[in-house]
């Protein structure tokens, strides 16, 4: 079983597939490396691909204590993948809790990254929801802890933003279902408690993300109501950001609508390999009306 082992021991399951320049993939709390199997399937005919589980989702290690899952630890597990199969720099693609870990990461070691990918950010990062988010992770957690994924799955997984996907695509929606039901408990709660519930809002990082130049797609379903503004305020903030909504779509994009998520992202990563993708034009930026 292929592992990498990160500085505190803990060890991730990863897979990967092709050749060529690295395209890392970071599951979102819901998924695990199976969520990107689209991806995968798609991507490696031209990168080297890479999906991996993070701590707390088996088959990779899944620590006792909350302390183990800290904002700090999620983006040092993309380090370790980097450094655990000597990469230099590679494509990073991460959606929701990824997409957090993925612009942590871009924002301490931007000179590992040869781009960012935030696809469905932003989830409890504003600061009217702060609050409400960090109790409701904790409330979801002590629930996991007490009734299972099994009993949970089908609760947990039917929301406002995942509906959509279930009324689209019944078939794939019954899979992730299936595939969160086998999830950990445990390893689950640890993460709502110990990384949902703490990380640092985005716009802890304005400084970083105002001298960020690491090329920066943004993604969303423009029915993934918690991400919609986060998703605006990124684009504003980061100079080097595209923006991409996609129709009538929720929270795990890559899932619901693969066909375009993928040509969304191949065309971006076209733009950089090619180095024709471009940072904002000063003259872009909002000053007057006409």
């Amino acid at each position: 079983m292929p592992t990498i082992k990160c500085q505190d021991g803990v060890n991730l399951y990863y897979e990967e597939a092709g050749t060529g320049l690295p395209l890392v993939f970071v599951h979102e709390f819901a998924g695990e490396y199976r969520s990107w199997e689209n991806q995968m399937r798609y991507f490696s005919r031209k990168y080297r691909c890479i999906a991996y589980n993070s701590r707390g989702y088996p088959p990779s290690d899944v620590p006792a204590d909350a302390e183990a899952y800290s904002f700090e630890h999620q983006r040092a597990g993309i380090l370790a993948v980097l450094d655990g199969l000597g990469i230099e720099k590679a494509h990073i693609v991460g959606l929701s809790m990824g997409a957090f870990a993925t612009f942590y990461f871009g924002m301490k070691w931007p000179q590992r990254a040869l781009s960012l990918t935030l696809a469905g950010i932003g989830s409890g990062s504003m600061p009217d929801v702060r609050e409400t988010f960090a109790q409701e992770s904790v409330a979801a957690a002590d629930g996991l802890l007490q009734s299972g994924w099994v009993e949970m799955a089908p609760v947990r997984g039917i929301t406002p933003t995942r509906v959509q996907f279930r009324n689209k695509d019944p078939r794939g929606f019954a899979e992730f279902l299936g595939m969160l039901s086998e999830h950990s408990a445990h390893g689950s709660a640890m993460t709502l408690k110990g990384y949902q519930a703490r990380r640092p809002a985005l716009q802890d990082f304005s400084m970083e993300m105002a001298e960020c130049t690491t090329p920066t797609l943004i993604m969303s379903g423009d029915e993934d109501w918690p991400c919609l503004d986060a998703s605006m305020m990124l684009k504003r903030m980061m100079p080097s950001a595209g923006l991409a909504f996609i129709p009538q779509t929720g929270h795990a994009c890559n899932l619901e609508e693969p066909a375009l998520f993928n040509l969304l992202l191949e065309r971006f990563l076209h733009q950089v390999d090619s180095g024709q993708y471009r940072m904002r034009d000063p003259m872009a930026s909002p000053g007057r009306m006409l």
